[in-house]
């Protein structure tokens, strides 16, 4: 259960407690002729996709690891449901992101848009404006890059890596403000699929699936 905890408490300092620990401002990184091809590839897309399901790995830089099922509808819609015997559902609504401790009957509420995973939902995603560009990195088949809020990095970075030829977003990795890592692996992926909208929402402990 120590992953689960450590998640909630990455999910937390992002959205309360990291303004007050970190106060600079990103350097977005400056683009060549090569970095906007990609950078245009990549905001398409992302763009391009409408639903998705997979299976994912999620591993902290301590050690810890888990399994479950992404579920992804676009525009603001994303849930996590871990397999068991965690009892962890991470749902977002477009508005919330709640996370759910079935077994505690515990539910913690925080703003979708003070996560790291709101960039991935959002309606249009573009890679400049409100999101900093901070690196950008190439390797045989490999394309990496860091985002964080332009005018609000303490919410969090987030590094999305791809596979290159065709372009396949293969996971994520959030870091927080102390430097600990959680990575998000996607296997299995599926996109343009039907997904029932209900699964995205919250109508209290008892009605969740």
């Amino acid at each position: 259960m120590q992953l689960f905890n450590l998640l909630k408490i990455i999910i937390v300092i992002y959205s309360i407690l990291a303004p007050s620990i970190l106060s600079s401002q990103p350097i977005a990184i400056k683009l060549n002729a090569e970095d906007r091809k990609d950078v245009l590839r990549i905001e398409t897309y992302l763009n391009e996709i409408k639903s998705l399901r997979a299976d994912f790995l999620q591993v902290s830089s301590s050690g810890e690891v888990a399994t479950g099922t992404l579920l992804m509808l676009r525009p603001g819609r994303i849930r996590f449901e871990y397999d068991p015997p965690s009892p962890i559902l991470l749902v977002a609504d477009g508005v919330y992101l709640r996370y759910i401790d079935k077994e505690l009957e515990q539910v913690t509420h925080l703003w979708l848009e003070n996560t790291p995973v709101w960039f991935l939902v959002k309606e249009d995603i573009k890679l400049a404006g409100d999101i900093a560009l901070t690196k950008l990195s190439r390797s045989p088949n490999v394309l990496a890059m860091t985002l964080t809020k332009s005018k609000e990095p303490e919410k969090g970075a987030i590094t999305l890596i791809f596979s290159d030829k065709p372009l396949l977003l293969k996971k994520w990795i959030i870091t927080d403000a102390q430097g600990i890592k959680t990575t998000i692996t996607l296997n299995n992926s599926e996109r343009a699929i039907e997904i029932d909208p209900l699964l995205f929402e919250f109508n209290g402990l008892t009605k969740i699936k």
